[in-house]
Parts: C-alpha cells; sequence; structure tokens
C-alpha cells in the first residue's frame, strides 16, 4: 500500500511538472511571437532602404555619393532575417504545443513499435510491427485522452504536395527527366527508364522500384489525394492507413501512400504521466526517397526529444555504419541543441517468445556506443515488449530527465537563436553606419539668398491680395447675398404654388378612412407642414455654395499670387484648402491651423436656419394651431353651405398661407448671413496666416519644404536633392527604430 501511494503521487508529481514545462514555455512562445513581428517589421524597412538605394543610383550624378550608396549591401542581412524567420517560426510552434513530444526513430525491425504499443496500450492493429519486412508506411502521432475511445485522424497529401515532396525526388535523385505535371500525366506516362549508368547500381534501382510501387498502385490510393484533411476515422481503420499490410502479413493496403501523418487519440496505460505525446516514425533502412529528409524536418520542428532504439542480436552484434548514419542525420535537425542533450538510446533486451536472449549483447554495445561518437544523454537496456518494464525503465527514466532538464535545453535553444538574431543586429549597424555617410551634403547655401528674395516678393503679394480682399468683402458684408436670396425667394415661390394641400375628395376619403373629421384634419396638418418645411431644405445647397464663393476667392490668390496651385494641382475650394493643410508639417501650427479652420467650417440650414422657421409652423401643428375644427363642424352637417370637408380645406389654406408668410419674413431677416459669415471665417484666416506672431516665419519654413514645386527653374534640381536626403535619412531611420535591442530580445 506505501509503495503504491508512492508510485501515485511521484506520477502525479511528474504529471504536474510537465504541466509546469508547458506553462513555463508560453511566456517565450509569446516573446518569441513579438520578435518575429518585429523582425518582419525589420525586414519591410529594410526592403524599402534598399528600394530607396536603387531609385536614388538612378536619379543622383554625384560621384561620390554613388559609389557609397553602391556600398550599402544588405542582400545578405536580409537572407540571415528570412532564414531566422523560419527557425523562429519553428521554435515558436515548439514553446505553444500542448503537450511535450518524444520520437521514437530506429531502423527497421529494431522493436521501435513494440515500445510505443507498450507505452499507449495500442496493438499491432494500430502500430504494426513485424520481423521480416518494413510494416510502418507513415508517421504518427499518438496523444493521450484518458476520456476517449480511441479514434485517428488522418492527413492527406494533396495532389500538387504529393507531386512535390514524394513524386519530383525521385525524378531528381534519379536523373529520370521532367517530372509530371500533373497525378493524370503521372497515370498515363509510362515511367522512364532508368538511366544506363545507374542500372547496376543496386540501390538505384531500389529506389527505382519504390517509384514504380506509386505508379502501379496509384489507381488504389489516388481518391485519397482528393479527400478533405483531416478524415476522422475509427480505431480498426486505423491499420489501412498507417501500414503496408494486414496483421497477417498480407500486402493489401496501400492508402499510407497517399498519407501525410496520422494522429491516433488514445487512453494511455499510465494516465497519470501528463500532457505527452509519442511520434511514430517510419523505419529507416527501407530505400524510399524522402525519409531522411522527412525523418530531419520531423524532429527540428516537432520533437522535444528523441528515444533511438536498437535491438542487438542475440548472435552478437556492433555498431554499424548505418546506426551512426542514422545518428548523424538525427544531429542535423538541430544545430542549436545537440542532440545528446535531448536523447537516449533505448537497446531493446529480448527475453520472450523463445528468441535467444541477447542482454549479453545489449551490455556489450552499451559500453562500445561512445567509442563510435554516438553520444545520448543515457543509454537503456529494456525489453521493449514489455509493458511495465517500458513505463519504469524507459518512460519514467526518460521523463524524470526531461522534467529536469528541458527548461534549460528550451532556454539553450531560444539563446542560438539570439545570438544569430544580434549579429543580424550588428552587421545591419555597419550597413547602417554607410548608409547615413552616403550622402554628405554641402554645407553652402548659396541658394538661399535667392530663396529670401524670392520669398519676401511673394510675401508681399500675397499680403496685399488678401488685404484688398479683406476691403472688399467688409464692403459687401451687410448686404444681401444674391445667391442665397435667389435661393429663398425660389423656396417661397414653392411654397405658395405648391401647397401641398389636399383637395376636397382626399380629404373626405380620410375622413372614411380614420372614421372621424377631427383625426383625418389632423392628418392633412401633419402632411401640408412636412411639405412645406422639406421645401426648404435646398437652402442648405445655396449656403453651402455662398461660403464655397468665398474660399474660392482666397484660394484664387493663393495660387495667383502665392504661387501654391503646383501643391494642389485639379482641386478648388475647400478641397484645395485641405490639401494644402496636409502639406503643412505638424509643427508649423499656425499656418496649417488658419488653412485647417478656412477649409473645415461650414453653413449649414440646420444650424442657422430650421430652429428660426420651425416656430412658425406650429400653426400647422394639430395641438398647437389657431384654426380649430370646432364640434359642430364634426357632424357632417353642412352649415351655411359648407360642408365639414370644406371647412377643413379652408383651415389648412389659412394656416399654411400664415406659415409661408412669417417664414418669408424671417427669411429675409437672414439674407445678409451668408456675407457676414464668409467675411468672418476669411478675416480668422487673414489673421491666422499673415496677423499672426511668428506666422511669417512658418511661411518661410514651408515655402523651403516646397521651393522646388512654386520656383522650379531657380530650385528644381537643387532641392530636389534635398528631398531625396530628407527621404533617404527618413527611411535609414525607419531601420535603425526596428533595430533596437529591446525590440528583437528574446530573452530577458
Amino acid at each position: 500500500m506505501v509503495l503504491a501511494a508512492q508510485l501515485n503521487n511521484g506520477a502525479t508529481s511528474r504529471a504536474n511538472q510537465i504541466i509546469q514545462i508547458l506553462q513555463k514555455r508560453r511566456p517565450l512562445a509569446q516573446r518569441i511571437e513579438r520578435v518575429e513581428s518585429n523582425l518582419k517589421t525589420l525586414s519591410v524597412a529594410l526592403n524599402q532602404l534598399e528600394k530607396q538605394r536603387d531609385q536614388l543610383l538612378t536619379r543622383v550624378d554625384d560621384s561620390g555619393t554613388l559609389g557609397r550608396l553602391r556600398e550599402i549591401d544588405c542582400t545578405s542581412i536580409q537572407r540571415s532575417i528570412n532564414d531566422e524567420l523560419s527557425v523562429l517560426n519553428n521554435l515558436k510552434a515548439r514553446f505553444s504545443r500542448n503537450t511535450l513530444n518524444i520520437g521514437v526513430v530506429g531502423r527497421a525491425r529494431q522493436g521501435k513499435s513494440r515500445l510505443l504499443q507498450s507505452l499507449t496500450g495500442l496493438s499491432a492493429e494500430e502500430i504494426p510491427d513485424g520481423d521480416d519486412q518494413h510494416c510502418t508506411g507513415v508517421r504518427s502521432n499518438i496523444h493521450h485522452n484518458r476520456d476517449v475511445e480511441t479514434y485517428g485522424e488522418v492527413f492527406f497529401h494533396t495532389e500538387r504536395t504529393f507531386l512535390d515532396e514524394v513524386i519530383t525526388p525521385y525524378y531528381e535523385q534519379l536523373r529520370l527527366g521532367s517530372r509530371p505535371n500533373s497525378i493524370q500525366e503521372f497515370a498515363d506516362s509510362p515511367l522512364p527508364e532508368l538511366p544506363q549508368e545507374l542500372k547496376n547500381q543496386a540501390l538505384a534501382f531500389a529506389k527505382y522500384e519504390h517509384l514504380l510501387k506509386y505508379h502501379l498502385y496509384l489507381p488504389k490510393y489516388f481518391s485519397c489525394l482528393s479527400e478533405p484533411s483531416p478524415r476522422r476515422i475509427s480505431q480498426h481503420e486505423i491499420r489501412e492507413y498507417v501500414a503496408q499490410d494486414t496483421i497477417d502479413r498480407r500486402r493489401i493496403y496501400f492508402k499510407y501512400l497517399a498519407v501525410r501523418e496520422v494522429k491516433i487519440v488514445c487512453p494511455f496505460p499510465n494516465p497519470d504521466i501528463g500532457q505527452i505525446a509519442l511520434v511514430d516514425m517510419p523505419g529507416l533502412g527501407d530505400t524510399g526517397i524522402g525519409d531522411t529528409e522527412r525523418m530531419i524536418k520531423t524532429l527540428g520542428q516537432d520533437i522535444d526529444a528523441v528515444l533511438f532504439v536498437r535491438m542487438p542480436k542475440s548472435t552478437g552484434d556492433f555498431w554499424a555504419k548505418e546506426d551512426v548514419e542514422l545518428y548523424d542525420m538525427a544531429n542535423t535537425a538541430l544545430t542549436d541543441l545537440p542532440i545528446r542533450e535531448w536523447s537516449f538510446m533505448v537497446l531493446n533486451h529480448v527475453k520472450s517468445s523463445g528468441i535467444t536472449d541477447n542482454y549479453k549483447n545489449c551490455q556489450s554495445l552499451a559500453e562500445a556506443i561512445q567509442d563510435k561518437h554516438i553520444n545520448v544523454q543515457d543509454v537503456i537496456i529494456a525489453d521493449c515488449a514489455d509493458a511495465q518494464e517500458s513505463k519504469t525503465a524507459i518512460l519514467d527514466r526518460f521523463l524524470s530527465y526531461l522534467t529536469q532538464r528541458i527548461e534549460v535545453l528550451d532556454r539553450q535553444y531560444a539563446s542560438a537563436c539570439q545570438e544569430r538574431i544580434t549579429q543580424i543586429q550588428r552587421s545591419l549597424n555597419i550597413e547602417l553606419n554607410k548608409a547615413q555617410q552616403a550622402w554628405k551634403v554641402s554645407s553652402s547655401n548659396d541658394w538661399f539668398p535667392e530663396f529670401l528674395k524670392l520669398f519676401g516678393s511673394l510675401w508681399k503679394n500675397l499680403t496685399q491680395e488678401l488685404e484688398k480682399l479683406l476691403s472688399s468683402m467688409i464692403s459687401e458684408r451687410d448686404t444681401d447675398d444674391a445667391n442665397f436670396k435667389t435661393a429663398v425667394d425660389a423656396a417661397i415661390k414653392n411654397c405658395r404654388s405648391k401647397a401641398g394641400i389636399p383637395s376636397l375628395a382626399e380629404i373626405e376619403q380620410k375622413n372614411y378612412a380614420a372614421g372621424a373629421y377631427q383625426s383625418a384634419y389632423a392628418e392633412c396638418l401633419h402632411e401640408v407642414r412636412t411639405h412645406l418645411s422639406k421645401q426648404f431644405l435646398d437652402l442648405d445647397d445655396a449656403l453651402k455654395h455662398s461660403l464655397e464663393t468665398a474660399k474660392s476667392r482666397v484660394v484664387q490668390i493663393l495660387i495667383s499670387k502665392g504661387k501654391l496651385g503646383k501643391l494642389a494641382e485639379d482641386c478648388q475650394g475647400s478641397e484645395y484648402l485641405k490639401v494644402i493643410a496636409a502639406k503643412i508639417p505638424d509643427n508649423l501650427e499656425g499656418l496649417r491651423l488658419g488653412f485647417e479652420t478656412l477649409a473645415t467650417f461650414d453653413l449649414q440650414y440646420r444650424g442657422l436656419i430650421q430652429h428660426r422657421i420651425r416656430k412658425y409652423l406650429d400653426v400647422l401643428t394639430p395641438n398647437r394651431t389657431k384654426y380649430k375644427l370646432d364640434d359642430f363642424w364634426t357632424q357632417a352637417i353642412p352649415i351655411g353651405g359648407m360642408s365639414s370637408t370644406q371647412k377643413i380645406r379652408e383651415n389648412l389654406q389659412k394656416a399654411q398661407a400664415e406659415a409661408v408668410n412669417n417664414c418669408e419674413k424671417e427669411l429675409k431677416t437672414l439674407l445678409k448671413e451668408p456675407s457676414q459669415a464668409g467675411f468672418a471665417i476669411v478675416e480668422e484666416f487673414v489673421d491666422r496666416v499673415l496677423r499672426a506672431e511668428g506666422v511669417k516665419d512658418e511661411w518661410q519654413i514651408f515655402l523651403q519644404e516646397v521651393a522646388s514645386d512654386i520656383w522650379p527653374d531657380e530650385f528644381g534640381s537643387v532641392l530636389e536633392l534635398t528631398q531625396f536626403r530628407r527621404d533617404w535619412m527618413q527611411v535609414v531611420e525607419q531601420v535603425e527604430r526596428s533595430n533596437q535591442t529591446e525590440a528583437l530580445s528574446l530573452l530577458r
């Protein structure tokens, strides 16, 4: 009982440790994501720098500047950034996983599948094994979930990935000529013959037979290439997608040829081991092209630690060339993290099924392993077919090591990546220094005296014309605005000619529909009032037009006397002013404010007029009108020859006429408003751009920025180069900001 409790406590503790490892990885994954984003930003800025440099090489005449610009070379840095982005993506995926992934690697027929069966509780139906031929056809990722019945998820090749990743390598290695461009072409065309120089090479011929198998059995797996992924399958279907043969060794399965990988979810027999996943890779040693590359890719991207499996022969054995090559291949998966730090060697001690015990040879290989430079963290001798021994001697021992070391290994991996990023930053700083020194501008300001002369003339003409405009507008300030007066007259005329008063028949119809004259009268009042108010909405356009006329008078002076036409070509009025305002730097606040104020000022019907005339519409509102429909008119009995319908229409006519007359009187008091508003905003503009403190200096600074547009003959080429340099330095500064150490720091 005590021992059982201790074992349970140990298992629970280990499960908690694994969970803690995964949780500790999360912040590192987040930092990697941030650095990845910043590195992409740096790459974009660097691309912009190179693009700017290439443009300048065609536009600059100075030989010294051209020479210095050509010295800047960021091509290798960009390659390094792209390489590092790929590494960071893998690193982020590694530290974001919800499982600790253990890869099981070995040549065929070494007991790898038996070990996986022992650890997962699965059988040969799901994890094929055998002692004669290769059984496993594809990689399987085996995940623990204690709350589900065993099932699988199949991820198929698409037609494109099948051609690119499976078929093409055979054509390239075996020198078979151009690869097929489609699956249909692969199916319809006979395979090219092996080149004569390869026909006598056994390995090449064996590889060719593999390709022949893909070609010959294509009809048996072709449909899988168009299947959506993943496809969920039941436990009894799994072998059909991962194995090359049935449990009784009949080779009738071919679907595995179209499968990239299979995920198997099942309850492990030891549920307290925590969130681990086991990755079963096809046994190496077969002659399929691409197996080695796929193993290396899997180890580098999806595996946190490796169990090598080797079964010594009972009749005597030694570390063969194939064992060393397998280890060396695995060692290339992560150059930043030597595989000795994250791998164990399992020597499969076979002691059952009547096979001669090989324990002595297991010991012999364990003693000789370092002599062959197969460096792993530890060597374990255990029977892979024994579930209890596999757990205690292999898995428990392996997990104990990982819980103690994987955080250090993760940091070591990230540190190696950080060193490369730091080297990228150092290399880039050298190129940035060249970029800063590339454009040496003469300190001579020979153009400035001429600029001051031209500016003085422009300033004189501009101020003079704007002051004249103000004088003209002040004399017009108290006169009716002709455009607005025309619009008002038209609106009043429409109100009278198109009164919108319903006919007697329409009033009678409303009475029948409402069942009462009083209700019909109220409805008619609402309709006449809304019709009347609608006639005044066009005054909004008139107000805007009057104000735009005032703005256009200012714009005309800015173009003719201020020579600012080229800064906003094809623009007029408010739009012109907005474009100019956008071109004025933010630090020239006074000048920018003047243009923005004039550009955005507006007169609106709803703000200026609507509330003034709305009160005169009360007479057309049922509960506020003085033209009441007394009770005796609601009896439908003619009084003095007038019917109720006629009385309603008479009331409507009187009320509408009174409303129109009052609105006309009110509107005539507003005819000067557009003139006064136009003068006020133009005077405000002149105050801001001519009379405010320091604004003349702001004009001078602004006009220096755009002098090549205003005086192209005098400054076009000189100031164009100045603008080139300014743009260049802005791009250089952007790269410098993106290359800051804190933005690209993985470790704190």
